[in-house]
């Protein structure tokens, strides 16, 4: 599944927490926001692509979030994201690329029906629809989940190409799955920010720490035997850049994920880079875009929003220019129509250990939806977010904004105004929101009051996002092509 991901150390961000954003980019996916409590986790798991069976039972569970597909029954839960009772979060997967060498060397296990009577079916490995149910439940730290993912990577293998980014308080983990079997991970850098579209990222990795004290690099522990069997490295001086050995070098990254890529470091560290003009560092189809950089400036959640909400505005590549540039929506922008769910999960240091985690999530396309802060560690969320159905509606918030985005794209000139209004709203009265349910939870700290503030919120939420969708679509219906203007009102 197509995503991107961003990712920021704790002395990167303008509170010191940790942050891991992605968009959930499916086939317009309907997603619903939930909490799954201990006695909800399935003891034996069931996938629907891999046709794997896991048992779950010798485990204990522990309450999460997740965003999963509202019809399980077509590919799976996919529960995207979470924050557990724990204060970690996980976002998996992003879809990253790879290369034949390394799929001819440790092939993908995917799922092969018996062709014939007698013969059982071989199952296939865990994949995207699997990896949160079977992993955030369990794990008590960002490190720890990077294990307990490694340890069932290498027993069942998987089918696709996957980065999994997980925190806590003090740390933010970024990893990604080499071949069926293999993996590597790497602690992200406290005080830099991960840019990371489709394809494998890690530009940079300590193998020696990997096979040593392992204080920030993991690995498969036969991946050097691995590159040596099969002739993988690529590199030249001695340097060790697992892009170049595991990912990918092609011209539909050029149009597909470096773009984004040059976007997002563009806009974090403008003075630190040159990004544009002749003499330019980085272009939009640079293959060496780093992986990690250190923002010109300490970033925020809104900062993250209006990354994941990217069309390259204020570039020649933007679609929604009125400008004929030549180059308008030649790439792929990151705000993309088929977002499904797009959430930022905050470790913030320093408060009561059930209110460390909040959890941002924004429904629809990001670059018309708003992002909307919620208190996870709490038995149950508001029906706004949780009670969504496959039919159309505007009691929540999923169906709501994507009704927004949808009226306001063919109209962008005309409603981006509104939007970015809509948008500033839900932020503001949300960390006011925030601001006053951390104090009285400090004062008081009962979990009634969490959900209490997770209402408010979502009341909130919902009143400026029908107010919202009144607006826009007036705006929309001002525009119609059957409008006729010789006074007949």
């Amino acid at each position: 599944m197509s995503c991107t991901t961003v990712l920021a150390g704790r002395n990167a961000t303008n509170d010191h927490s940790t942050m891991i954003a992605r968009t959930d980019d499916g086939s317009f996916d309907v997603k619903k926001m939930i909490v799954v409590e201990p006695s909800r986790q399935p003891q034996k798991y069931q996938s629907v692509i891999g046709h794997l069976t896991i048992d779950l039972s010798s485990l204990t569970p522990m309450r999460y979030t997740a965003c999963p597909n509202v019809d399980p029954k077509k590919n799976g839960i996919w529960a995207a994201t979470g924050i557990n009772a724990a204060n970690v979060g996980m976002t998996a997967t992003e879809t990253i690329t790879s290369n034949p060498r390394v799929l001819s060397a440790d092939p993908m296990v995917r799922y092969q029906k018996a062709q014939r009577r007698g013969e059982k079916d071989i199952p296939g490995g865990i994949g995207e629809e699997d990896i949160i149910v079977l992993v955030l439940p369990y794990i008590h730290s960002a490190r720890e989940g990077v294990l307990r993912l490694a340890s069932l990577l290498e027993r069942y293998g998987t089918y696709e190409s996957n980065g999994i980014a997980f925190n806590d308080e003090n740390e933010v983990w970024w990893m990604e799955t080499i071949g069926g079997h293999h993996w590597i991970a790497r602690r992200v850098p406290d005080d830099v920010c991960v840019i990371q579209p489709n394809q494998f990222g890690l530009d940079h990795f300590d193998l020696e720490d990997a096979f040593g004290e392992q204080k920030e690099h993991l690995c498969s522990a036969d991946l050097r035997e691995f590159i040596s069997a099969y002739s993988l490295d690529l590199n030249q001086g001695g340097a060790f850049n697992p892009r170049d050995v595991f990912g990918s070098r092609t011209d539909m990254d050029h149009i597909y994920n470096t773009p984004r890529a040059w976007f997002m470091g563009r806009y974090l560290a403008p003075s630190s880079h040159s990004w544009d003009g002749p003499d330019a560092e980085f272009t939009p189809e640079s293959d060496n875009i780093p992986w990690a950089l250190v923002p010109d400036r300490k970033v925020t959640v809104e900062d993250f929003h209006y990354l994941l909400s990217g069309h390259y505005q204020g570039t020649p590549f933007n679609p929604y220019t009125n400008q004929n540039t030549g180059k308008r929506g030649m790439y792929r922008s990151i705000g993309i129509n088929r977002t499904g769910v797009t959430s930022i999960c905050q470790i913030r240091p320093g408060l009561p250990e059930a209110i460390r985690g909040l959890e941002w999530i924004c429904f629809g396309s990001t670059t018309f939806s708003a992002m909307l802060p919620v208190y996870p560690n709490v038995p149950r969320l508001p029906s706004y977010l949780s009670n969504v159905t496959l039919e159309t509606s505007t009691e929540n918030f999923y169906w709501a904004s994507r009704l927004i985005g949808a009226l306001a794209d063919p109209h962008y000139p005309s409603c981006i105004q509104q939007i970015g209004r809509y948008q500033n709203a839900v932020a503001t009265k949300g960390r006011e929101l925030v601001l006053t349910y951390d104090r009285l939870f400090t004062e008081n700290p009962e979990e009634k009051l969490l959900q209490e503030a997770n209402g408010e919120l979502c009341k909130m939420a919902r009143e400026l996002t029908s107010e919202t969708l009144t607006k826009i679509l007036a705006e929309a219906s001002k525009q119609m092509k059957n409008g006729y203007n010789l006074a007949d009102n």
